[in-house]
C-alpha cells in the first residue's frame, strides 16, 4: 500500500526526529548530575561512623541526609533542568504522534514504527510518574532514556514505515482499545526493567560492601552512586503493578477482537502464544513478590524474564515467524 506523502506525515517525521535530539540533551544532563552530584557514602561504611559517634546506625543511603545550606549545587540545577527537558521532549514526542494520527486518519499506532514509539513515550512517562512518587531517583534519568532514545533510533531507521491508512484487517475500534492498552503496558514495563537491573547492581554492591576484605572496582562505584535497592525494587514493582492489570485487558481485547475478525476468540498464533507467556511470567514476578523466599534478587530476575519475552515477542515474532499478527509495515 503507497504511504502518504504530505506535509503532516513529514512534520510528524521532523517532530519525532526532534523528541529523540532533545531526549538525548535531557540525558547528557541526567549523566552529568548522576557523575557529578553528590553521593552518599555506602550504608554500612555510614552506619559504622554514626555508632562510633554515638549515634543510630543507618539502614540505607536514603536516610544519609545533606545539611542544608540554601544553596542549590550545580549538579543539582542540572538535574531539575534535564526534567524540564524530558518534559519538553515528551510534548513533542506526543504532537509527532498526534500529527500522524492527522496524517493516517487513524489511531497511530498499526506497524512497528508506530508501536515503538508510543512504547518510548510511555517509558519516558512511566518514569516521570516514579520520580513524582520518588525524585532521588532523578539522576537516574540517563538510564531510562538511553533504551528510549535506543528504541526510537531503532523505530526511525530500520523499522521505519511511512504514514499510510489502515489495512481493512486493522480497520476497527479495537485497535484502539487493544494496541493501546498493549503499547502502555510493554512501555511502562521498559521502565520496570531498567529500574531492575539497577537494583540488582545496588543490592549486589550492597552484598559485597557487608563482605570482609571488600575492594572496590569500577562496577562498584557506579553502584555505590545508585539509590537505596529498596528504594528502586519498590519502584519497579509498581510499575509492574500498575501494567500488569493494563496488560491483562488488552490480551482479553484482543480475544473478542480476534472472535469479530477471524471467527475464534485464540488460536495460538505465534503473537497470541507470546503475549500470553509474558502475561504468565508477569503473573509469577507478582506471585514471588508475595512470597517470602522469592523477594528480592529472585523476584528481580523474573521480571527481567518477563522483559526478554517481551523483547522477543516484539522483535522476532514480528520480522521473523509468520502469523495473522504480521503488520511489521516496514517501507
Amino acid at each position: 500500500m503507497a504511504g502518504i506523502d504530505g506535509p503532516m506525515a513529514h512534520l510528524s517525521d521532523g517532530l519525532f526526529t526532534t523528541a529523540i535530539a532533545t531526549y538525548a540533551l535531557a540525558m547528557v544532563g541526567y549523566t552529568a548530575e548522576f557523575a557529578f552530584g553528590r553521593v552518599a557514602k555506602a550504608p554500612a561504611m555510614r552506619a559504622r561512623e554514626l555508632v562510633g559517634a554515638g549515634g543510630p546506625p543507618l539502614t540505607s543511603s536514603a536516610d544519609v541526609v545533606e545539611p542544608a545550606t540554601g544553596k542549590r549545587t550545580t549538579a543539582d540545577s542540572i538535574g531539575r533542568w534535564s526534567v524540564l527537558i524530558t518534559v519538553v521532549g515528551m510534548l513533542v514526542h506526543v504532537a509527532s504522534i498526534a500529527v500522524r494520527a492527522g496524517a493516517v486518519d487513524a489511531v497511530p499506532w498499526s506497524n512497528m514504527y508506530e508501536f515503538a514509539s508510543v512504547a518510548g513515550l510511555i517509558g519516558i512517562v512511566a518514569f516521570l510518574g516514579v520520580m513524582w512518587k520518588a525524585p532521588q531517583i532523578r539522576f537516574l534519568g540517563g538510564f531510562v532514556l538511553l533504551p528510549v532514545i535506543l528504541l526510537m533510533f531503532l523505530a526511525g531507521t530500520v523499522l521505519y514505515s511511512r504514514a499510510q491508512p489502515l489495512v481493512p484487517a486493522l480497520q476497527s475500534y479495537w485497535l484502539a482499545i487493544h494496541v493501546t492498552l498493549v503499547s502502555v503496558a510493554e512501555g511502562a514495563l521498559m521502565t520496570s526493567a531498567v529500574l531492575t537491573v539497577l537494583f540488582l547492581l545496588r543490592s549486589r554492591y550492597d552484598k559485597q560492601v557487608a563482605a570482609p576484605g571488600y575492594r572496590q572496582g569500577s562496577v562498584a562505584t557506579l553502584a555505590s552512586r545508585l539509590p537505596a535497592a529498596k528504594t528502586l525494587d519498590k519502584a519497579a514493582y509498581r510499575v509492574v503493578a500498575f501494567s500488569f492489570p493494563l496488560y491483562t485487558v488488552a490480551i482479553i481485547c484482543g480475544a473478542i477482537w480476534a472472535e469479530a475478525a477471524w471467527g475464534r476468540y485464540w488460536g495460538w498464533d505465534p503473537k497470541e502464544t507470546w503475549a500470553f507467556i509474558v502475561w504468565v511470567i508477569y503473573a509469577c514476578y507478582l506471585h514471588a513478590r508475595a512470597t517470602a523466599g522469592w523477594k528480592g534478587r529472585a523476584a528481580a530476575w523474573v521480571n527481567l524474564l518477563g522483559f526478554g519475552a517481551i523483547t522477543f515477542n516484539f522483535v522476532i515474532v514480528n520480522l521473523v515467524v509468520s502469523g495473522l499478527h504480521s503488520y511489521a509495515g516496514l517501507s
